[in-house]
């Protein structure tokens, strides 16, 4: 039997444990394919540990929630796996899933940049109607996804671009980068109230990686200023960094055509949102998330590293 080496969830308590395990066998209407690196993002941490919605409901499990991989017949491809694992040195996929990367990419800053740019791109591509010359906001906008939001954002066609987080030094940055206006996160509730109903009253989408009660009160200062009560501002939850629940009171929907989704794994047609489009531009030097590059045998020393502000932890075998 052919053994590779894999890293294993084997408790939500503690980090995942390089084993030597079977290579897979690829079933009916699989195929092997070579694992190049694989992003250690906040949502793969996160199912690691048990936290995430796509966690497994039973150990032990490959962590890893997708990886870059690399076909029989030298193909890269990106494949998302949330349920099975991908931080192996094989994994057997369904073909469908894979999407391809383009030949000559850097495999590990695809897998760097792939994760942080998927939530937005996928929530404006799949989940809302957005549309090139529309406005978008992006709350928590100076960690890797909200960077990357403002970014995919002006390059889907965003006519202004508003970028709210609490880092001045990167929230300034992201004027070079695509946006228009900043709205600086302070603890002056008064001051940021105001910031948001000057910048942002009249904006078509919202992405939202923060939500709980600070979604709250940007959603008071917005629609409070907001001229135009009967045009639909879609406001996306895409993080919970800030908490994962909001009080909203039934007036503020009547008053307002607010429209609130969630954009994740099983909210979105995949196949709506141009996966390919989002490799080849990430390929090109859209995101510039740098990846700090950890061997497989050194996963649990991958998870103590503490990834610095533009910068994502990639395992490679």
């Amino acid at each position: 039997m052919s053994m590779m080496n894999a890293a294993l969830v084997e408790s939500f308590d503690e980090p995942p444990h390089l084993r030597s395990v079977p290579v897979p066998r690829a079933e009916a209407g699989q195929e092997l394919v070579d694992v190049l690196a694989v992003g250690i993002s906040h949502a793969t941490r996160g199912a690691a540990a048990g936290r995430h919605y796509t966690s497994a409901r039973s150990l032990p499990v490959l962590a890893g929630i997708d990886a870059v991989v690399q076909k029989a017949n030298g193909d890269l491809a990106f494949v998302m796996s949330p349920g099975s694992g991908t931080l192996a040195e094989r994994i057997a996929v369904d073909p469908k899933d894979l999407v391809p990367v383009p030949r000559g990419a850097d495999p590990a800053v695809v897998a760097a940049t792939m994760n942080a740019a998927l939530s937005s791109w996928v929530a404006l591509r799949a989940r809302v109607h957005f549309e090139p010359g529309q406005t978008v906001l992006v709350i928590g906008a100076t960690g890797n996804a909200g960077s990357s939001a403002v970014r995919i954002a002006k390059h889907l066609g965003a006519a202004r671009v508003v970028a709210a987080g609490r880092n001045r030094e990167r929230l300034d940055a992201l004027l070079a980068k695509g946006a228009d206006e900043l709205v600086p996160l302070t603890s002056d509730e008064a001051a940021t109230a105001v910031a948001y109903a000057t910048a942002a009253a009249e904006i078509d989408v919202v992405l939202d990686y923060v939500w709980g009660p600070p979604a709250e009160q940007a959603m008071q200062a917005i629609l409070s200023a907001r001229t135009e009560h009967t045009r639909i501002l879609d406001w996306v939850q895409v993080g919970g960094t800030g908490g994962m629940s909001i009080t909203l009171g039934g007036h503020t929907l009547r008053h307002n055509a607010l429209r609130i989704s969630g954009s994740g794994f099983g909210s979105v047609i995949i196949e709506d949102a141009d996966l390919p489009g989002l490799s080849a531009a990430l390929a090109s030097g859209l995101v510039d998330v740098r990846p700090h590059i950890v061997p497989l045998a050194d996963v649990e020393k991958a998870w103590a590293h503490v990834d610095r502000p533009g910068e994502r932890t990639v395992i490679v075998p």
